[in-house]
Order: structure tokens, then sequence, then C-alpha cells
């Protein structure tokens, strides 16, 4: 099994990968479809949205983000400043341009449709795109499902990816194609080389040495510069909530304090909060964020790298890259087996897995042997089992913001226990993700990103 590390953090926008950037991808592709398939020059197109993209959709931006790439779009290109200028240019011209000039109907406001009715049977997010003749009768059609992180499928690519019990094969053959976090040990031990050693190798199959650490600069500046908006802006996060930005607020006081000797030794998580805090509040507002593995989980990362290198002895650009590897590849791994979707296994596999991901990345940069890096990452996973996903109002504000906060602390901590010990442990790593996987399976459809059940439905909106 082989994901990228470029497959696990893509450069998109807000507020959701899997309800914003999925579905941007998904209209995308069905454009191409269209574009290359005979059809006669009349009809119009729709897009239908199941499950918790019709459910949360409104408050996630998935009707804007199928328009979006209906235009043409892309979410590592979009700037997130021209978003209601080309809405508003969809709206005004009432047509989708297909290939060679050919012009099919469609309003934006008639032809997104959210189906309220049950899920769809291969993932719960799920769309289906459709060109319709003058009759209403099927001209085009295709289902996609938007699995996390980014991630697209169409119903046939599912289907064979779950017969086949998700054997993946890898797009290129690499040196170290390691399915489990056992077969992750093992190869290392065998090889004598560290995870991010072998996510290294991996990565160089397709690119030189020079291309991949300029491909990961580019994801880490592209997170700090997330991280550097959100703390600098103020102001109230759009969606309805009214939820205040606060990491400016915080991020000043903090700088206020410096020099003081009057300050609690506890203050070091501030900083670890605020930095998880202001790249989650510019997710809510749309902006330009890294899915680390996703949107709704985008600050744990960022957080827990700029922790290392403002307070961690010894860090540099070469521990940057370290920590990014070996998160990615604790990241493929959780993908590979279980899910990081929140739609489909709860927050767990959004947040969990950020944390996860940081823990092994934080523990890696810090010197951490394989064995102590499995051990972060399982600590950091096993504390977060169970955790559902029940955003208030369907936005990606409330828990969430403070969620990555807490993901980011626990990824510290998790990598601080681990390196305090010799790398052995009761719980394996696959184990924790296979319980992770079957807890999703258990927990209730108004815990995966529905809104319609725990905080969602408890707190009155105001």
């Amino acid at each position: 099994m082989f994901l990228s590390v470029f497959e696990i953090f893509k450069i998109g926008i807000g507020p959701s990968s899997s309800h914003t950037v999925g579905p941007m991808v998904a209209a995308d592709r069905f454009l191409g479809k269209a574009g290359a398939a005979s059809l006669p020059r009349t009809g119009r197109l729709t897009v239908t949205l199941h499950g918790s993209l019709a459910f949360t959709g409104k408050g996630h931006g998935t009707d804007r983000a199928v328009i979006l790439g209906l235009a043409g779009e892309k979410p590592q290109t979009m700037d997130p400043d021209r978003v209601d200028e080309v809405l508003r240019q969809m709206a005004e011209r009432g047509s989708i341009t297909l290939g060679e000039g050919h012009a099919v109907a469609f309003n934006p406001a008639r032809d997104v449709i959210f189906d309220f009715g049950p899920a769809l049977k291969g993932h719960a997010n799920g769309m289906v795109f459709r060109i319709l003749d003058d009759d209403s009768n099927t001209l085009l059609a295709e289902t996609y499902y938007s699995i996390g992180g980014g991630f697209v499928q169409t119903e046939a690519e599912r289907a064979a990816q779950v017969a086949a019990g998700k054997a993946e094969k890898p797009s290129v053959d690499v040196p170290y194609p390691f399915r489990t976090a056992a077969e992750m040990l093992e190869m290392g031990k065998r090889a004598g080389l560290s995870v991010a050693d072998m996510k290294r190798a991996n990565e160089r199959v397709s690119q030189t040495p020079e291309e991949l650490d300029a491909n990961l600069d580019r994801i880490w500046h592209a997170m700090r510069d997330c991280m550097n908006r959100g703390l600098t802006m103020t102001g109230t996060l759009p969606g309805g909530l009214k939820v205040k930005r606060r990491a400016a607020e915080i991020h000043n006081k903090l700088r206020e304090e410096q020099g003081n000797n009057a300050i609690q030794p506890h203050r070091v998580m501030d900083w670890l909060s605020v930095y998880a805090m202001a790249v989650n509040e510019e997710n809510a507002a749309g902006g330009r964020v890294v899915t680390a593995p996703t949107n709704g989980a985008a600050g744990v990362i960022p957080a827990t790298i700029r922790y290392y290198l403002d307070h961690c002895l010894g860090a540099d650009t070469t521990g940057i890259r370290t920590f990014l590897l070996a998160a990615a590849a604790i990241g493929g791994l959780i993908k590979h087996n279980a899910s990081i979707s929140g739609a489909e296994v709860g927050c767990q596999g959004e947040v969990g897995s950020a944390s996860a991901m940081a823990a092994a990345g934080l523990c890696a940069a810090l010197g951490g042997s394989n064995a102590q890096v499995e051990n972060a990452a399982e600590i950091a996973l096993e504390h977060h089992l169970g955790m559902t996903c029940d955003p208030v109002g369907g936005l990606v504000q409330v828990p969430c913001i403070e969620r990555n906060a807490f993901g980011a602390v626990k990824a510290v901590t998790a990598a601080s226990l681990a390196l305090r010990g010799d790398g052995t442990h009761f719980v394996p790593l696959d184990t924790c993700v296979e319980t992770m996987r079957q807890t999703g399976l258990d927990m209730s459809e108004r815990y995966k990103e529905t809104s319609t059940g725990g905080l969602a439905v408890n707190v009155v909106e105001c």
C-alpha cells in the first residue's frame, strides 16, 4: 500500500475536505466526463447531494463547492477571495459549458438538490451528477463519493475497492509498501531505516530529492501562512452562529506577556492551542488550508510543528520534513485500514487521526525510534476513540475549532510519553486503528457529521 505524502496533505479551501474540497473535485471530474461524451446540444445539469452532504451541506458550503467545481475551479488553485464573484457569475450565466462550446442549462438555485432521505449505500458522502434532456430523461450520470481528506471515488471505483478489501495497489512500485504498522516496523528493522526514511525512499520513486524537499517545504509554508493569517484576523466567523475569532486576541496577550517572570508554566500549552485555533478559524472562514488529513482537523499538525519550531531544542527545517514524512506514513495506515472521514467514523477519524499523525511526526523529529513513533501514534489515537462528529449548525466551528487545540495538546503529550519509554507498549497501533474502525461502524449516524445528535441538537443556536 502506498499513499503519497502529497495525497495526505493537499492544499485547498475551507471549511471541509469531505464536504467542500471533495465535491469540488467531483464536479470538476464530471465536467471532464461530460465534455468527452457525445451528447445532444440540449438539456440541463443537476447535482443531488445525499447523506451527510445533504444534512450538513449548507453549513459546510457543499452547494457552493459543487458550483465552483462546475465553473472549472480547483481547490488547490482557487482564490478564496474570488469565491463570491465566481458564484455570482454562475448564477447570472445559467449554464455550463462542456467540450467544444456545448452548453447545458444549470440554475444553481434549482439544480443543486439536497436529498434528506437515506444515504447512498457506498458511503455517507454521496452525490449524483446528471445531464437530462428536455423531457428529463437521463443522458449521462455519475455517482461520486467524497470519502474524506479530499479523496473522491466514483461508484465503480468505490465498489472495486470494497470488493478487494481495500487492497489498494500503489500507483508506482515503491521499495517499502507497508500496509500495517507491524509491517512498517518490520521493514524498518530489516532495512535499518526510520519511518521517515522509508517514506522518503517511497516518494523518491517519482521525484528527485530536491523536488521532494521543495514540495515538503511548500506544504509547510502553506500551513504556516494559514496559521499566520489566522493569528491576525478578527471579527465574527460566517454562517450565522456569530462565533467570534479568538486566536488573534489570545496571541496578542501571549506576546505581551513575553519577558514577564510571573507567568504560569502551562503557558506553553496556550501557544500550542492558539496555533491550532488560528488555522481552524481560517478554515471556518473558507480560507486556504492544508488537509491534514482533513480540513476539520487541519490545525493539529501545523500547531504541533510550530510548537516544535518555537519550543523544542534543535528544531530545524530537516526536522519539519521528517515530521511530515512520518506523519503521512501514519495517516496513510489509518486511511487504508479504517477511515479519516467524520461522516464515516465520527471525529475520531479526523482529529483523532490528525493527533496520531502529529504525535508520530513530533516523536520522529525529536529523534524517536520507529517503535517510539508507532507508540506515540497509538497513544494519541487511543485517547480519541469514540469521539463523535456533531457540529452545531452543520458548521465547522463548534466544537471543531477548540477540538483541534486539544488534539494538538494530546499529540505533544503522546510524543513525550513515547519518548520517555523504549517503544514497548500494551496496545499495538494496528489494534487501535481497527478498534476505531469498529467503533465507527457501531456509532449512530446521528453522531457522524449529520448534525442530528449531540451538541448539534442540545446547543441553542443564537
